[in-house]
């Protein structure tokens, strides 16, 4: 970290952050191919690419399509399952500094409290983020369109954890501080705001979607302005720390979330542009500005 990078970030439950700046959540994988290509430890999180109970193949291809200012993504939450994230993956975050929130997703709430059950015992594992707004798996956003069902998930996952608790929310809903305010209520230690908003493209050769199933999740520098309003709206709502997410390409858009509120950030698409743009974030950043 340089010497004037941004100071620690307490989200509660004992998980402190070294710096603000973090990986979001399917943008980095597990860390994996990243660590290959940038010194990750220098960061202040890595949240990991969403975890289900079960293995998923994900869904059909083409999965990515680019856009005017970002991109919309159709992964399906293609990943291993929890065990073996935590028997084969976490083993391999041993000696890493970088603290590892791994992010869960489910289609009830029996299927998020197996999965931060298995994960409980992994001493690798720093913090849960609970990914109830993913917009490409059937259920995907049950939880976080319904600020009841989003307090009963987080509820029954705060009964089997002793870890810090972040829950992902949805931008694609009427009122979204209305969801924050439940799952503070509910338990839950931090928020992270805002996942990808439902989009579409048109091949116009075809007049058909880009992608397989129509819709996908749209991400990078276009949802910027809105996700600092949905951050702000947030931050103004809640008195847990708030994470914000979205288009962030450099220090300026980072500090931004900084600015309305957020003590943290997460950088995600702009990674598969420049690998290194979360430490040219941080690098970015002063202790004055944050």
């Amino acid at each position: 970290m340089t010497e004037n990078a941004p100071g620690s970030v307490d989200l509660g439950r004992g998980l402190t952050l070294p710096n603000p700046v973090g990986l979001a959540s399917g943008t980095a994988g597990y860390g994996f191919e990243l660590e290959q290509l940038i010194d990750i430890n220098r960061l202040g999180a890595l949240y990991t690419k969403g975890t289900t109970m079960d293995a998923r193949a994900g869904n059909p291809p083409p999965r990515v399509a680019e856009t005017g200012g970002g991109m919309l993504n159709s992964i399906g939450l293609q990943n291993p399952g929890v065990d073996s994230v935590a028997t084969t993956y976490a083993p391999r975050w041993t000696g890493w500094s970088i603290p590892i929130i791994v992010n869960i997703a489910g289609g009830s709430v029996d299927e998020y409290v197996h999965c931060v059950s298995v994960l409980e015992p992994v001493s690798e594992v720093a913090g849960i983020e609970l990914n109830i707004s993913c917009p490409n798996i059937a259920q995907g956003l049950d939880f976080g369109r319904d600020p009841a069902e989003a307090a009963r998930l987080v509820a029954a996952v705060r009964a089997v954890t002793q870890r810090c608790v972040i829950v992902k929310l949805s931008p694609n809903v009427t009122d979204i501080a209305a969801v924050a305010r439940a799952v503070e209520d509910a338990g839950a230690d931090a928020v992270s705001a805002v996942n990808t908003y439902i989009g579409r493209k048109i091949h116009r050769a075809t007049g058909r979607s880009v992608l397989p199933l129509g819709t996908g999740g749209l991400s990078g520098p276009a949802i910027q302005p809105l996700a600092l309003a949905a951050v702000a709206a947030v931050c103004a709502a809640v008195h847990i720390p708030v994470i914000g997410v979205g288009g962030i390409i450099d220090a300026a858009s980072a500090r931004d979330f900084l600015i309305v509120g957020a003590c943290a950030v997460q950088v995600g698409t702009a990674t598969f542009v420049n690998p290194e743009t979360a430490l040219q974030v941080l690098d970015g950043l002063r202790v004055d500005d944050y």
